[in-house]
């Protein structure tokens, strides 16, 4: 029996939020960008107070834009961790200089380090790696550093679509996290089934490494919406969850809620307590606020503005 199959609730649907999956989903992150940050009034109407918000940096984002998002959000009360894309980043000055117009800004002491989507590098670095290697993080006193997760493999680092080469990288991460004072973590990328995130985490755990997983889901979204950014995410096999549901007319207009792979995981945690798979990081892709409500719906959870 595969382990989805162990741990999955019934194939009849959607099905109404368990008091497993409210404490497995129970201090969520979210994602947001410059851009969408904008359209919140005020965060404290939408996200439990102490929520962590990741903010994203697209390539051609000026870090203008990036520090500001970052200094008002955390003037709203949030903790908030902005992405170090490697690709995008030209030399150490650069990096230096990111670091500390956070610092000074928003007083900033956590950031998600990875390779970044770009596919030729802007100057001198190709990965998170070389990053957390000039020691600069730990030089302006961040707390904590998150790299990224691939369950479903990354063709930017396997193009064969094997997993020496991201392997190699998370157990380089491992030993990285013995030699920092910061507190390091895994954010994955998204998928919509249980089964290879379960496989993967359990396969990093059996080769030694001990770095807390936070799972990547998309938020509640049109279908059409979803296929189109998983597709460009390079989201792996899981992306048949999408297929399958695309086929059903019942389902086409109706926006997909990631409710089954939630419950799954939720229940392998809950049978699993030792586990890697920790926490619950979520991509708005149908909207902050959309997400937020629906995340909060699901937990019982205030917003802090209540």
């Amino acid at each position: 029996m595969s382990l989805l199959n162990m741990f999955k609730r019934s194939e009849g649907g959607d099905t109404a939020p368990s008091a497993e999956v409210a404490g497995f989903l129970s201090g969520y992150s979210i994602e947001v960008m410059p851009r969408t940050a904008a359209k919140i009034e005020d965060f404290r109407a939408i996200l439990p107070a102490g929520t962590r918000v990741y903010i994203a940096h697209i390539d051609g984002t000026p870090i203008e834009e990036m520090v500001e998002t970052a200094k008002r959000i955390t003037e709203e009360g949030f903790p908030v961790m902005p992405h170090f894309p490697a690709r995008i980043i030209k030399d150490r000055d650069t990096l230096e200089d990111w670091i500390k117009r956070y610092v000074d800004a928003a007083g900033i002491n956590q950031a998600l380090l990875l390779g970044g989507g770009v596919t030729t590098p802007h100057g001198d670095y190709d990965n998170s790696m070389q990053l957390m290697e000039t020691g600069l993080f730990d030089k302006y006193g961040f707390k904590r550093l998150h790299v990224a997760g691939h369950p479903e493999g990354n063709k930017d680092i396997d193009p064969n679509g094997g997993s020496a080469n991201v392997d190699a990288a998370v157990k380089w991460k491992q030993e990285f996290s013995k030699r920092t004072d910061a507190e390091m973590a895994i954010a994955t990328q998204f998928a919509f089934e249980a089964e290879p995130v379960i496989e993967w985490a359990e396969r990093l755990q059996a080769m030694g490494v001990t770095l807390p997983i936070h799972i990547g889901i998309a938020g509640p979204t049109k279908l059409q919406t979803l296929i189109k950014f998983a597709v460009s995410c390079g989201v792996g096999p899981s992306l048949r969850v999408l297929q399958r549901r695309a086929m059903d007319l019942t389902k086409l207009m109706v926006p997909f809620e990631p409710t089954e792979i939630l419950s799954d995981l939720a229940a392998y945690k809950a049978k699993n307590p030792n586990s890697l798979i920790s926490q619950v990081h979520v991509f708005p892709l149908g909207g902050i606020k959309t997400s937020a409500e629906w995340c909060n719906q699901q937990t019982g959870a205030a917003v802090a503005a209540a």
